[in-house]
Parts: C-alpha cells; structure tokens; sequence
C-alpha cells in the first residue's frame, strides 16, 4: 500500500507539472461530466488516470483498516496506524477534490492555490507517515511493538519531522512557481527571483534550497549522533539511510535548478524527498531517546 500510494503521489505531481490539473474541467467526481470520458485530450487522460490510481488506493486502505482489526489485538499500533491511513487519505480525496472544484489547477497562480497545494502536501506527509507505521509495526518478527511503539522517543529526531515537512512546504511552492513560470536559462531564473515585478511564487523560490541545504545539515547531524550512541542494527541503517537521503536530495535539487526542473526530475527529487521523510518518520520511532543527549 505504501508503494502504491507513493505512485500515486509521483501521479498527483506529474498532474500538476504537467498542467493536467484541469484535464476533467471543474467537475469532480465525473470527469467533464461524464463518469468515463469519451473522447478524451491527453491532459484528460493524465488526470482521469490520478483519479482512478487514488480511488483503488482509497479502497485498498478501507481494506487495510479491517485487516488490522481481524489481525491484531484493540491497542496494537497497527490498528492505530491504519485508521489513521484512512482518515488522511479520505482528506486526501477532499482536498484533491477541492483544487478542482476551486479551479485550483492550470495556470492559476493565486495566493489560494499555493496555500490550498501547501495543505495538500502537510495531508500527504501525514498520509504517507501512517501508511509506513502500519507496515512498520505488522512486521511478525517485532513482538514487542506495543511497549516499543510507547517508549520514549529523541527530541532531536522528533524535531527534524517539522522541518522536514516546512521544506516540503517551500519545495511545493517552488515546483509551483517551475510550472506555471518557465525560463530558459537558469540567469534569467535567478533574476526573476529578485524582480519585484515577479509573482510572489518567484519571490519565495529562493527559500527552498537555503532551508533545504540547512535542514539536510540538521538531518545528517542528528542521523550521526544516533550512529554514536551504537543503537540496534535496525536502526542504525536507518539512520544511514537517513544520511545518504539528505545528500542524495541536495544533488537532486542542485540539478534540478541546474536543468531548469524538467518534469522527470521534479518527480525524481519528489521521491527522494518522500524517502528521506519516510526514513526520518522510522527513525522518529525507532531512536531511543537518550541518543539525544549524545554529542
């Protein structure tokens, strides 16, 4: 389910860079009123496809929330997890809903649009959060998942998952402001970011790498000082991967930058930024907090 939905995710991006958003029109849930478009453009077929990719999601997590009950006894996580998987994900749909219905799509550059996307992202890190904690803690080989999953947890970790969700914040407004403003050489971008004349999508561009390469430092930092307090194996790979996540994703988004964000790699930086969440929210659970106080 969580590959699936990061797919879905990967989907969802490629809508908006591709300026599909608007291939149904404003209608929602039929699709240029029509339940199966007839004849349909390529923009159409681009976003059709996201909505049906979502509705077998939205159905697979119904499933996965009365698996965990049937499966697991009232006060494993799993169950936790789950319910939460469809409480995010049915806002998910609403919130896609909304950017239709909204006209939150195509070319619109409004204030709106980049506060209703930053929502839809904060909604789609939670729902991506709940999905691997499901699968985290329905691991057979974890007994002991219940006491585990109360135990106290780092501070220093736990910090890094709201940083980790502002950049996300400012890359979402960033690919924004990539779509509906292309340049043509990267002096012309930069000086776009500077001209007061700009859209404030441009004016905000510059944030996103500064947080970017500061919050990537503040992962790996914290990363090592769990590495120092030689935790269990497990977590030590998290924690490398958690490292290699942050430096993978600087180079991304310098190339990125670099080739003026090209559809392809807009979602290649996107994945690597959902891995590197991913990665923190196990680390989050999986760090005892006295790797906190290592330094």
């Amino acid at each position: 389910m969580l590959a699936w939905n990061l797919f879905v995710v990967l989907w969802g991006a490629y809508v908006r860079a591709s300026g599909s958003g608007a291939g149904c029109g404003n209608h929602w849930p039929l699709c240029n009123g029509d339940v199966v478009p007839r004849a349909p453009r390529l923009e159409t077929i681009i976003e059709f496809t996201h909505r049906m990719t979502s509705a077998v999601s939205l159905i697979a997590t119904g499933g996965l929330a009365v698996w965990s009950v049937l499966r697991f006894p009232r006060d494993h996580p799993v169950r936790r997890y789950a319910l939460l998987s469809v409480i995010f994900l049915f806002a998910e749909a609403l919130l896609g809903a909304g950017l239709v219905l909204f006209e939150f799509v195509a070319s619109n550059a409004s204030v709106g649009r980049a506060f209703y996307l930053s929502l839809h992202l904060v909604n789609t890190q939670f729902l991506l959060a709940a999905l691997a904690l499901t699968a985290w803690y329905s691991r057979e080989v974890v007994p002991d998942a219940i006491p585990r999953a109360a135990a106290p947890r780092s501070p220093r970790v736990i910090a890094a998952l709201p940083i980790a969700v502002v950049v996300s914040v400012t890359g979402a407004i960033a690919a924004l402001g990539d779509t509906l403003f292309p340049v043509a050489s990267l002096a012309e971008g930069m000086r776009q970011d500077i001209s007061t004349s700009s859209s404030f999508l441009l004016r905000l561009r510059v944030l996103h790498p500064v947080l970017a390469i500061l919050a990537a430092g503040y992962f790996a930092y914290t990363a090592m000082l769990v590495l120092r307090s030689k935790p269990r194996p497990l977590t030590t790979q998290i924690a490398l991967a958690v490292i290699v996540m942050a430096l993978a994703q600087l180079g991304a988004g310098a190339i990125n930058i670099t080739l003026l964000a090209p559809v392809w790699m807009q979602l290649f930086h996107l994945l690597l930024a959902d891995l590197l969440w991913l990665s923190l929210v196990l680390l989050a659970v999986e760090a005892p907090a006295q790797s906190s106080s290592s330094a």
